[in-house]
């Protein structure tokens, strides 16, 4: 590899990372840039642990031949189980455990087997097999995201050559810190948008972050919390209490996401979300849709946690239509991006009114009469109420008594 090949592949990577290349893009580009330059590689590996819910973090692997294979591959977590045992059997735990940043092994007869990965290596026709890892400053590290596990291999006869060795020692670190800046940049917009919502994390991450700008839009206000739950969480167990959350909780969220709306706010077992309203009928539409999805998810939800005789219960409702400042509220150091203004308050009070008139979902007249054809057919009158707070009595509605199951 020449010095002007070594400038080129260098000045890539900084191009790649500088535009927010994703990490298979810069993998891929990397690989291939290195082939043409004269390095042998035939497989590559780069591993990146994340701050996520769900996933651990990610593998990236790039292969010279035509074999396809998923070229990412989200996993959980590395300290339990089977995945325990893989992680503490590979080589890159072993740089860790080690405080060491390269390994080495040649592949085939004469030469030591000391990891797994070199058996299966020698199985495929490979002859040399690198790894790094290349870690963070602490004030950079994030959740277990504290550095970049890569990993190289060549088929060439007699494997890497020194040069290739020294190429790869110069360039793989520019590759791990492009790899760094885009994992940072995903790992903010997770966050953002697993505690704001999706709408309120773009906005927020687009700019919107000024205290006091709100935005006035029309919207679905929904408002629901669980039936008895003061009860619930004097009664049961404290280590059930989460658990119940959780269940209930995602039962709402994934039919509020499902029909298109957004949710703001967890308040203890309260969900708050929003319909947006440019569409008034369309809006009130979803949200009935929501409502009905929401019935079937608490149906499944309650049946597997009866299985297991643990507390079950059912979602109050509430939904009213009307205009709500949509932004930034709070201190100059800590922000809430959500909804307020009357119809917001007018919504929680509505949702009070299921227990009152016992059922399980009630409407406020504003909604009702948004409501297109058909839907509007199965609505019918709960009664007409003087809400706290609310300057004026509502007639408030229900859906027909024979669709729910209460």
């Amino acid at each position: 590899m020449t010095a002007d090949s070594l400038n080129r592949i260098e000045s890539w990577l900084v191009d790649a990372g500088l535009a927010g290349a994703s990490e298979t893009e810069s993998l891929y580009g990397f690989c291939d840039r290195c082939r043409e330059a004269g390095i042998a590689l035939s497989r590559s590996t780069i591993i990146v642990d994340t701050l996520h819910p769900i996933h651990e973090g990610r593998v990236f692997r790039w292969r010279a031949d035509s074999v396809e294979q998923p070229p990412m591959v989200e996993y959980g977590p590395s300290n339990v189980g089977e995945a325990a045992v893989n992680w503490q059997s590979s080589t890159f735990y072993h740089l860790v455990t080690t405080g060491a940043s390269e390994l080495r092994r040649q592949i085939g007869a004469g030469h030591p087997e000391d990891f797994a990965i070199l058996r299966d290596m020698r199985a495929e026709g490979q002859t040399d097999y690198v790894a790094f890892v290349h870690r963070f400053g602490a004030t950079s590290i994030i959740g277990q995201m504290d550095c970049v596990y890569s990993s190289w291999a060549t088929s060439a006869p007699g494997g890497f050559r020194d040069a290739d060795l020294v190429a790869l020692r110069r360039l793989v670190p520019l590759l791990a810190l492009a790899i760094k800046c885009v994992s940072l940049a995903r790992i903010a917009r997770t966050l953002v948008e697993v505690y704001l919502g999706h709408d309120a994390g773009e906005r927020v991450l687009s700019g919107r972050i000024s205290r006091g700008v709100a935005e006035r839009i029309n919207a679905v206000i929904w408002y629901s919390d669980l039936r008895g739950y003061t009860k619930i969480t004097d009664t049961a167990p404290p280590d059930e209490i989460i658990p119940l959350l959780n269940d209930y909780a995602e039962a709402v969220i994934a039919a509020v996401r499902a029909a298109g709306g957004e949710v703001l706010k967890l308040i203890g077992d309260g969900v708050l979300a929003i319909f947006r309203a440019d569409d008034a009928a369309q809006a009130c539409r979803c949200a009935l849709r929501a409502d009905a999805s929401l019935r079937s998810g608490i149906k499944a939800v309650n049946e597997r946690r009866a299985a297991g005789n643990r507390p079950v219960t059912s979602v109050y409702l509430g939904l009213h239509i009307g205009e709500v400042f949509y932004g930034n509220i709070g201190s100059e150091d800590r922000l809430d991006f959500t909804v307020v203004g009357p119809a917001v308050n007018e919504a929680s009070r509505i949702a009070a009114m299921c227990r009152s008139v016992d059922r399980s979902v009630v409407l406020s007249s504003e909604f009702a009469a948004a409501t297109p054809a058909p839907e509007r057919s199965k609505l019918v009158s709960v009664g007409r109420y003087a809400l706290r707070g609310v300057g004026r009595a509502e007639e408030l509605f229900t859906l027909d008594p024979g669709l729910l199951a209460d």
